[in-house]
C-alpha cells in the first residue's frame, strides 16, 4: 500500500451528544486510528450538541497543515444527516477553503465488517449473560 502524504489529515464525525461519555467514544477512536500511524492529522467533530463543530473541526485539521481531509461519518446508516448535512458541511468548508480537498467519505453502514462486530458483541452479551452480569 503506497504511504498516505502526511498533508493528509483524517476528520472523524459523530453526531454528538449532551453526554460527555458518548462523545468520548469518538476521541478514544481518534486516538486508536492515530496510534495506528497511518494518519498524522486526526481530529474529531460533532454535527451537533458537542464541541468541535464539523466547521471547527476542518479548520484545525488545515492550522496542522492539511491539503486534503478525509472526512469520515461515524453513522450507521445513510439518515438525513449523512445525505444532507455532511454534504452541506464539505461545500461550506471547501468554499472557505478553496486549496484544501475535503472527501466525504462512506459512512460506516453496512460494512462487510460490521457482521464481525455484531457477532463479536452478541458473543460478548451471551457470555455476560451465562454468567449474570447482564
Amino acid at each position: 500500500m503506497p504511504a498516505i502524504p502526511s498533508q493528509t489529515a483524517v476528520l472523524l464525525i459523530a453526531h454528538g451528544s449532551r453526554r460527555a461519555a458518548a462523545n468520548d467514544d469518538l476521541v478514544r477512536l481518534a486516538g486508536l486510528v492515530m496510534d495506528r500511524g497511518d494518519y498524522q492529522i486526526v481530529e474529531v467533530s460533532y454535527l451537533e450538541l458537542a464541541d468541535p463543530s464539523i466547521a471547527a473541526g476542518g479548520r484545525t485539521c488545515v492550522e496542522r497543515g492539511a491539503r486534503r481531509v478525509l472526512m469520515l461519518p461515524y453513522f450507521l446508516s445513510a439518515g438525513v444527516h449523512v445525505v444532507n448535512d455532511l454534504k452541506a458541511s464539505r461545500t461550506e468548508l471547501s468554499a472557505e477553503f478553496p486549496d484544501v480537498e475535503f472527501v466525504l467519505c462512506p459512512h460506516l453502514g453496512l460494512h462487510p465488517l460490521m457482521a464481525e462486530i455484531v457477532l463479536e458483541r452478541l458473543a460478548e452479551g451471551a457470555s455476560e449473560s451465562a454468567h449474570g452480569t447482564i
